[in-house]
């Protein structure tokens, strides 16, 4: 009996170590991360930026004709307004769209996307391990600001006088979404001593910080440009109202 229970202990303690060494078998920070099935990437970096950028310059090239075709009276900050909210939409509906989709078997994807994601995880390892508030925030993303930069950049072509108001809304959205985003990710740093990015400063600096800052400084600017023309349009009203009772 007492060999037996030493047995079932030894084989007990085996097959802890085995899940423990398979636990962290990935390059990610914590290396203690649980990140189920995970397959290093079979592209290369180089591979992966090419296509990424490459199909940006594609997408803007493309907006940007389109735009004018359709209207060759759009200024210059209105083309590059609508190019933006073109790429905003496809990152949104498309990359993170894919992640809310394959966020439970991320780790073990080897499709483009997939790969994308597991490359810019080392500055972010909640991407491979079902954080609730990146699902979660990267689903109301994709869901809501996807499609809401896409009826923005048409507004803009149109010049729809609703352009402002719905400009606003989505990028209030984006913006406290990815101020949320850096502020989590800071507080666990800070006060809980949990890093999700690998100590190279390129992941942290580069695909993390520069990366991102995109969503809060263009939206920013593009709420304080929809506050600005928001003030004007009350201003005239307001005019028109005063002239019309002093008469």
């Amino acid at each position: 009996m007492a060999d037996t229970l030493v047995q079932a202990a030894n084989v007990a303690g085996n097959v802890t170590k085995i899940a423990a060494a398979q636990a962290i078998a990935h390059p990610y920070y914590p290396l203690n991360a649980e990140i189920p099935s995970y397959a290093a990437n079979e592209w290369s970096v180089p591979a992966l930026l090419s296509v990424f950028f490459g199909a940006c310059t594609l997408l803007f090239t493309s907006t940007y004709f389109l735009a004018k075709r359709t209207n060759p009276h759009l200024k210059t900050g209105e083309l590059l307004t609508i190019m933006w909210f073109v790429l905003s939409g496809a990152i949104h509906i498309l990359f993170e769209g894919y992640y809310a989709s394959n966020y439970a078997t991320l780790g073990a994807k080897q499709t483009l996307i997939g790969q994308m994601w597991k490359e810019y995880a080392f500055s972010d390892s909640r991407y491979l391990t079902k954080n609730s508030f990146v699902l979660c925030m990267e689903t109301v993303t994709a869901v809501c600001w996807g499609p809401g930069c896409l009826i923005v950049a048409w507004m803009v072509v149109k010049r729809s006088e609703y352009r402002f108001p719905v400009q606003m809304v989505v990028s209030m959205g984006q913006f406290y979404g990815d101020a949320l985003y850096y502020a989590t990710s800071i507080f666990d740093h800070a006060v809980m001593g949990v890093s999700y990015s690998r100590p190279e400063a390129y992941y942290y600096f580069v695909y993390f910080v520069l990366m991102n800052a995109f969503w809060i400084l263009i939206p920013g600017f593009l709420m304080y440009q929809s506050t600005v023309e928001a003030a004007k349009a009350i201003a005239v009203v307001q005019h028109i109202e005063g002239s019309k009772k002093a008469s």
